[in-house]
């Protein structure tokens, strides 16, 4: 019995590993490394919001990809596939220099960190429920959180050493290889678990009614929450009163991710999914809308917890939520939400980076993504409403 918990926590604890490199560096260490691409390069706010926008684009096609039907070969040969991509795309980003290079390694790059998580996500969340231990799914989770907060200090720490945006990026593809060596080790081959994928079932797919409203509500959250999380340390950075602060934000933002997937899905048990995704849409509209009303440093870090403490919260009541409402085979009910939550964050950097020509500021797109965040929390409540009816 004891064998095989350590067997079940060292499995969660490879799946945070892969999704620290793959998600909290790969996809998300492009945010505190991004002001020193644009003070070394000239970047303008536009071509920094189309840069990240590429990557989304990959995580979206990726993730559509992965889970549109099988690909050949087995889960784990993708699974470390990706994490090596995901290293070697991150630390080719510090050997590049153009535009249009940044957009491949970029795109490219959100391919990976998206088959890292599903194929990832697959092969940890299959094997936690088969030994009867789903709990440590949050474990798992907590690992994009986690990969936020390792960046946040290595940039923050290389930075202050004098290191310029090329040996951080190159610093964060070897730390995502060292991670890969890790997952390698703590999450074994199918036939080495003796983990046979699920049988599809005789139920007919389909889904309830309600699935387009909770699919526009999902890509709403994906605009609302994205511009923040690409441009909060450049925002920090533009203000002098707070510019000091620059490292410590993203560090809150990774460890408010760490425990947010576990109390908001404890908070779905209790109160319903669609209540809780109501709710903790609008904690973030708050922590958007306060990144650019209020400069202070304790209204920035507070901002920083509240983005934090959320995205991943109601990254994981979306999917859950979705699957309550899907019939048989929900791969089709996720196909929808991820489509749409790509959407919006494949939109919200361009049109942040635009919009910030209004004024030189990202007060305009910040509050659009607020209201978006809103208006999501309205249509999650209108779910709870329709169900009662």
């Amino acid at each position: 019995m004891h064998e095989a918990r350590s067997r079940s926590l060292a499995l969660a604890l490879g799946g945070l590993i892969a999704l620290a490199a793959a998600m909290g560096i790969g996809r998300f260490v492009y945010t505190p490394i991004l002001p020193y691409m644009e003070q070394a390069l000239d970047l303008s706010k536009a071509e920094a919001g189309v840069v990240a926008s590429a990557n989304f684009l990959g995580y979206l096609l990726g993730a559509l990809g992965a889970a549109a039907g099988r690909l050949p070969g087995g889960r784990r040969p993708w699974f470390l596939a990706a994490l090596g991509g995901s290293a070697a795309t991150t630390a080719a980003m510090g050997l590049a220099s153009a535009v249009p290079v940044f957009l491949v390694l970029r795109f490219l790059g959100g391919v990976a960190s998206a088959f890292v998580l599903v194929f990832g996500s697959a092969l940890v969340l299959d094997r936690l429920a088969q030994a009867g231990r789903p709990g440590l799914s949050s474990l798992h989770f907590a690992g994009v959180g986690s990969g936020i907060a390792a960046s946040a200090l290595l940039v923050w720490g290389l930075a202050a050493a004098g290191a310029d945006w090329r040996a951080l990026w190159l610093a964060s593809g070897a730390l995502s290889l060292l991670a890969l060596l890790a997952a390698r080790a703590l999450v074994p081959g199918e036939a080495e678990a003796g983990a046979v994928p699920p049988a599809e079932t005789a139920a007919p797919a389909g889904s309830d009614r309600r699935l387009p409203i909770l699919a526009l509500a999902y890509g709403l959250f994906g605009f609302g929450y994205v511009i923040t999380a690409t441009f909060i340390s450049t925002m920090v950075r533009s203000l002098p009163e707070i510019a000091a602060l620059e490292g410590l934000v993203w560090l809150v933002v990774g460890l408010a991710a760490v425990p947010s997937v576990a109390f908001w899905a404890w908070l779905g048990r209790r109160w319903g999914n669609d209540r809780s995704f109501a709710l903790a849409c609008l904690v973030e509209g708050i922590g958007v809308a306060l990144s650019v009303l209020v400069t202070g440093p304790v209204a920035i870090v507070v901002a920083a917890a509240l983005l934090g403490g959320t995205f991943m919260g109601i990254t994981a009541l979306g999917l859950i939520n979705a699957r309550t409402l899907s019939r048989g085979d929900p791969r089709r009910s996720i196909a929808m939400m991820t489509a749409a939550f790509g959407l919006g964050q494949m939109i919200g950097p361009s049109f942040a980076g635009y919009a910030y020509g209004f004024g030189d500021s990202f007060l305009l797109p910040s509050l659009v993504a607020a209201g978006a965040l809103v208006i999501s929390a309205a249509l999650a409540q209108s779910l709870r409403l329709a169900k009662n009816a």
